[in-house]
């Protein structure tokens, strides 16, 4: 049976009037925004942390591959930037993510062509792809404490 993850925290740190700490099981992350929307510039925004994600995440998943085929892989860099594109019919905007993959080594054509199809196939880009559900809820923290008072 597989061990339960941590979950991710993210909580104001005070330093700032939207900084955070992340917290990823035994690692402690900052994000912030930046000075323009009003922030300290004080660590990623948030959308960066989801390209980050999606970029470490197509990274991995090429460098599995190739290592489970063998292939001459020497190196993977992706680079993401995240827009909005306005619809054709005039109906508001759509987000978008563009990535360009940089792939080294010698490589045939079909193997470059082979590792673009496995990196849309990568856990954060068909969770991204997906309709995913999110469930929020309150914690029950500030209702034990007002019982307790």
């Amino acid at each position: 049976m597989a061990q339960e993850k941590a979950p991710v925290v993210v909580s104001e740190n005070g330093r700032g009037p939207y900084q955070q700490t992340v917290r990823l099981g035994r690692h402690t992350l900052i994000a912030d925004e930046p000075l323009a929307m009003g922030g300290e510039d004080a660590g990623p925004e948030p959308m960066d942390f989801l390209l980050a994600g999606l970029g470490a995440c197509t990274s991995i998943t090429l460098r599995m591959y190739a290592q489970h085929k063998s292939w001459p892989l020497t190196g993977v860099s992706v680079a993401l930037i995240h827009d909005k594109l306005d619809l054709d019919n005039g109906r508001g905007t759509v987000d978008r993510i563009a990535r360009v993959i940089t792939l080294e080594g010698e490589l045939t054509a079909e193997q470059r062509q082979r590792l673009l199809a496995i990196a849309n196939k990568c856990p954060m880009h068909r969770t991204l792809q997906s309709d995913t559900r999110i469930d929020s809820r309150l914690s029950d923290l500030c209702a034990a404490a007002a019982n307790a008072a």
